[in-house]
């Protein structure tokens, strides 16, 4: 049984999610509706979670929006639950749970870009810097130097909440 070394526990992570809620709100504090694009599973749940502090903290109207894409075959293409002119002209933040390759948010933020958007933005709670392709997260919780063998989990388990590299 592989070991496992827990990087964040539930109260650090929550503490990540209040800090990246209120630097989203900074970049986005003339705006009155925000977009929060979750990639599906845990960008979801992590995307979910920001949305309850960015309404704690702020008079934005935050609307969720779930972005399914095949992560082993991403030229199987995108989907989202909300239309393309839902989002036309907006501000957008794409969340996923761990930046590794870069490939899952590049094929997310490829999508995103075939309509006219006000701002684009990209979040992460965990950034492990073995990119393949040239993007970057704007809001991340935490950046971590790991090997090429190792894994990153992010657990959302409402009141345990862990990241562990596995």
């Amino acid at each position: 049984m592989p070991t496992s070394n827990k990087i964040l526990n539930n109260e650090q992570i929550h503490h990540k999610i209040k800090r990246i809620a209120y630097q989203i709100y900074e970049s986005n504090v003339n705006e009155t509706e925000l977009i929060l694009a979750g990639i599906a599973k845990s960008g979801f749940v992590f995307a979910n979670r920001l949305k309850t502090v960015l309404e704690e903290i702020s008079d934005l109207k935050i609307i969720l929006c779930e972005v399914k894409l095949d992560k082993k075959n991403p030229l199987n293409g995108v989907k989202t639950s909300l239309s393309a002119s839902e989002y036309q002209d907006k501000s957008i933040v794409l969340i996923d749970d761990v930046l590794n390759s870069g490939t899952t948010l590049i094929y997310g933020i490829k999508h995103f870009l075939e309509v006219p958007l006000k701002q684009f933005k990209t979040a992460v709670l965990v950034d492990r810097s073995h990119k393949k392709y040239p993007v970057k997260a704007d809001f991340k919780g935490i950046s971590l130097s790991t090997s090429l063998n190792e894994t990153v989990k992010v657990n959302f388990s409402k009141g345990r909440d862990k990241v562990e590299l596995l």
